[in-house]
């Protein structure tokens, strides 16, 4: 396997796909290796789909992750072993589009609020203030806030593509405050890691998370909320404040703007646009009593 996970990695290497993706897809392989105890040079068709009914019927994985586990053995025998691949024999399963999680202005605020640290109250509000994701966050640098254009610029983020976003001057301020309480001042990264935030790594996107759950809880929030709630949010607070929608999608970052239109299912300004047509139903004033 050691010959083969190096052949793999240099054909990630060569097509210049981000780390996370390549550390992810060398181990999607291992793992499949080893579920047959042998070598995945070895293994074929029949293995791939018997792999994946267990990915959904003993792991219980979402449709979504089963999606990315394919793509990782689809990239390892066309790309590195140069074999075809059947998508009739493998197929990819059927998407499902559930539709996010979306907080209140009201609830943001208590989130904020109720960040366990001052630190942490910095990172939900430059998620929530930007829309970024949390792996675009942790790779924020101090000279990508740029206060003279009241921008931020994204460097690197998905699909390569870098970006600017708005710089709040709430955020901007709080921003500040964020340099001054830190005891060494970084020269790279916004948001340092390590305890004391004086590493000279960024921190990594448990931790984003962790701010985020932290905070959910201590605010009593029984919505499922995680970081990437925070940009869902962003992008509909800004539709319902008349935004239109390819300014955010250029926000956001997404290559189609049917990407972007799913806030419009979620929009409160959009959703009561138009009135039920129970609305325009005429019924007598009361209701049938029950025998």
């Amino acid at each position: 396997m050691t010959h083969l996970r190096k052949m793999m990695l240099e054909e990630l290497q060569r097509r210049n796909y981000a780390k996370s993706t390549i550390s992810s897809y060398i181990r999607i392989v291992e793992d499949f290796s080893r579920r047959f105890n042998r070598a995945p040079d070895r293994l074929g068709p029949k293995h791939i789909r018997e792999y994946q009914s267990e990915l959904f019927t003993k792991r219980k994985f979402a449709a979504s992750t089963v999606t990315i586990y394919l793509a990782a053995l689809r990239f390892f025998y066309t790309k590195t072993l140069k074999r075809t691949w059947s998508t009739a024999e493998t197929p990819y399963p059927k998407k499902i589009f559930p539709l996010p999680t979306i907080l209140s202005q009201e609830e943001v605020a208590q989130l904020i609020d109720s960040a366990l640290t001052p630190y942490h109250r910095t990172l939900l509000m430059t998620l929530y203030a930007t829309g970024v994701r949390r792996a675009e966050l942790t790779r924020l640098k101090v000279t990508d806030v740029d206060s003279k254009r009241m921008v931020i610029h994204v460097q690197g983020g998905k699909g390569r593509k870098d970006r600017d976003v708005m710089l709040s001057p709430k955020l901007l301020d709080e921003l500040r405050e964020h340099w001054r309480r830190l005891k060494r001042k970084p020269s790279v990264w916004l948001f340092p890691g390590n305890r004391h935030h004086s590493s000279d790594q960024p921190i990594t996107t448990k931790v984003v998370w962790q701010a985020c759950q932290n905070a959910a809880k201590r605010a009593s929030i029984t919505k499922n909320v995680h970081p990437h709630s925070m940009r869902h949010c962003f992008a509909t607070h800004l539709l319902e404040q008349g935004a239109d929608l390819r300014s955010i999608q250029m926000l956001l970052g997404h290559n189609d703007l049917e990407q972007t239109t799913i806030y419009l299912h979620l929009s409160e300004r959009h959703l009561n646009a138009t009135a039920s047509p129970l609305d325009s139903l005429k019924l007598k004033g009361e209701s049938p009593q029950e025998e």
